[in-house]
């Protein structure tokens, strides 16, 4: 498949450059890119929920009344899940809810997502950038140019960029990231994904091992 590549001012620089379709033009597994998304969300989940179980709560462990004889139901210490402030039932117990995925799905799931997007024409080539400050108005501006002010955008670096993350931090609908840390989700959370010449470059070789 193959793009035209844009300047920072949306405009095109008149070069063209080719999306492998070893990366974006395979058949797209749906399953695995269910795989990798549930992985990606269970790794983002600390597991530190915790309730008291009966012996863990503090207070007397004196039997309330006699066992018979009372017309009431038995009844043992306060800390009986039965009373109010009582120990839980069964309560949540920190738990890892992270779990081990194949690289090769993995590796299909990013292809998948990066295909889905090609497909949407959804993807943009910019020729590759750098900003001489940081400041949020930069981005913006890159972002108003490219007429994506109301879209979710991703922008995939071929290396960390210091002055391009930090102009971009404070933006809701917008994300930075270098192609060795691109995830399936944040591709398909993305509305439009910014690639740069280098950064397809760097993906394909990434690919490719």
């Amino acid at each position: 498949m193959e793009v035209n590549v844009l300047n920072v001012s949306g405009k095109e620089t008149g070069a063209k450059v080719q999306l492998p379709d070893s990366v974006f033009g395979v058949e797209p597994n749906d399953h695995a890119i269910y795989l990798d998304v549930k992985q990606f969300l269970a790794n983002q989940r600390q597991g530190t929920h915790k309730a008291k179980q009966r012996n863990e709560i503090a207070g007397s462990t004196r039997k309330l009344h006699k066992q018979k004889g009372t017309g009431g139901a038995r009844a043992g210490s306060i800390k009986s899940p039965l009373f109010n402030g009582g120990g839980r039932v069964f309560g949540p117990q920190p738990r890892d809810y992270s779990f081990k995925l194949n690289k090769k799905l993995k590796q299909l799931a990013r292809k998948s997502a990066l295909t889905y997007k090609a497909q949407d024409n959804s993807i943009v080539v910019l020729e590759d950038f750098n900003f001489d400050s940081v400041k949020t108005k930069n981005y913006v501006q890159l972002v108003a140019d490219l007429n994506f002010t109301n879209e979710k955008t991703l922008l995939v670096l071929p290396a960390a960029n210091n002055n391009i993350y930090l102009s971009s931090r404070n933006l809701k609908k917008a994300k930075v990231i270098t192609a060795d840390q691109l995830s399936t989700y944040d591709v398909l959370n993305a509305g439009k994904l910014l690639l740069t010449t280098g950064s397809v470059k760097t993906l394909e070789e990434a690919f490719a091992k």
